[in-house]
């Protein structure tokens, strides 16, 4: 392994562990009630090394892969298929990786936003990057002529992304992400479908 590996991982290692704790103090005490030297010290790294890592407390929640993984996955699906069923697919892929692998902390993560006004407020600035970069994967071989359509269908796509997600923190986990997400995207489909 070269050094620049070496760094990347060794930052990323880092990085984990920080969200780690700090999604432990939020569940524990409550996002507003835990500070940054607490996690600072839980995590047991410098102050220097969070403000590196995560620009503000709201980061430790908001920032995580995620996107990223879907957004690879969307890059990966065939143009062939209709916007809807091109996000769905890559939702549907890159969720089951993240439920596999990071249950909890999914869980965790979008408890803390559903209940917390602050995060909350942040989530749809991130919801307008998100739909950007989702827009821009698709533009360049998809079928819809407007630019305004595709950002539409894709907002669309987000939204009923984000209310599976909702509705299964609501429920406390008892229903399986993936039903619901896949549910929200039947809707879409039946709706896409009537309106073709």
């Amino acid at each position: 392994m070269s050094n620049s590996e070496w760094r990347t991982e060794k930052k990323a290692a880092t990085r984990r562990l920080i969200r780690e704790r700090a999604l432990e103090l939020f569940e524990r005490q409550g996002y507003d009630n835990t500070t940054v030297e607490e996690i600072v010290a839980s995590a047991g790294v410098s102050h220097m090394t969070f403000f590196r890592n995560f620009p503000t407390k709201e980061d430790v929640v908001l920032s995580d892969e995620y996107d990223a993984l879907i957004l690879e996955q969307l890059q990966q699906t065939s143009p062939d298929l209709s916007v809807v069923e091109r996000i769905r697919s890559a939702f549907k892929t890159g969720l089951a990786e993240m439920y596999e692998l990071d249950h909890d902390a999914l869980f965790i993560q979008n408890k803390l936003i559903a209940e917390t006004p602050a995060l909350r407020a942040c989530l749809w600035e991130d919801q307008l990057i998100a739909q950007q970069f989702f827009v821009d994967a698709l533009r360049k071989d998809v079928s819809v002529t407007q630019a305004y359509e595709l950002r539409v269908i894709v907002a669309a796509c987000l939204a009923a992304a984000a209310t599976a997600i909702l509705t299964w923190v609501e429920d406390n986990g008892k229903t399986q992400l993936p039903t619901l997400l896949d549910d929200a995207f039947e809707t879409l489909t039946h709706i896409e479908g009537d309106l073709a």
